[in-house]
């Protein structure tokens, strides 16, 4: 009767150690190079959204925005660039944004979103996330929301607001 009960849990105990392995040496294996191909991408990602930059450097400000994560600031002297996150309807916004020297928006770019289909993440395609290219800290506030997705509107506009902040906090601490 013991044994009717115990071998099947030692069994089950066993496929257990033996999934949790493989699972743990796959991550091992696989880790660097997810690692390698998410640096890449946030790479290109930078280069897209600050054209004129040859290279970048992370910086770290005191208390930056809340939307905040990430800044870069291009070697050459060109601008800085901006990961940001901010809550929209659905969930997270990971958002890029790249500011020129002179102050003004070279390009921002959705990285991902949880926003509701062909509503909220109408502001990760074009012509939305164009409409902020040429604006300043001024005039940002001019774009309009998407119809019908004013909450992800308004966090994608939060989002830009607090890499204005940042840049006024880097600009000031040259």
């Amino acid at each position: 009767m013991k044994n009717e009960i115990i071998k099947p849990i030692a069994v089950l105990v066993c496929i257990c150690l033996v999934v949790t392995a493989l699972l743990a040496y796959i991550n091992l294996v696989t880790a660097p190079v997810i690692k390698a191909s998410e640096e890449e991408a946030a790479a290109q990602a930078r280069a897209e959204v600050l054209s004129e930059a040859d290279s970048f450097k992370p910086i770290k400000i005191k208390n930056p925005p809340e939307c905040v994560t990430e800044v870069y600031k291009a070697e050459n002297g060109s601008g800085y660039v901006f990961m940001l996150k901010v809550k929209g309807y659905g969930g997270d916004m990971k958002l890029i944004c790249g500011i020129k020297s002179d102050g003004t928006i070279e390009q921002s770019k959705t990285l991902s979103h949880s926003e509701t289909s062909g509503l909220g993440s109408k502001t990760a395609e074009e012509p939305y996330r164009s409409k902020y290219s040429g604006k300043s800290e001024k005039t940002f506030t001019e774009v309009d929301a998407v119809s019908g997705a004013t909450i992800s509107s308004n966090a994608y506009q939060k989002a830009i607001a607090d890499a204005f902040k940042a840049f006024d906090m880097v600009k000031e601490a040259r």
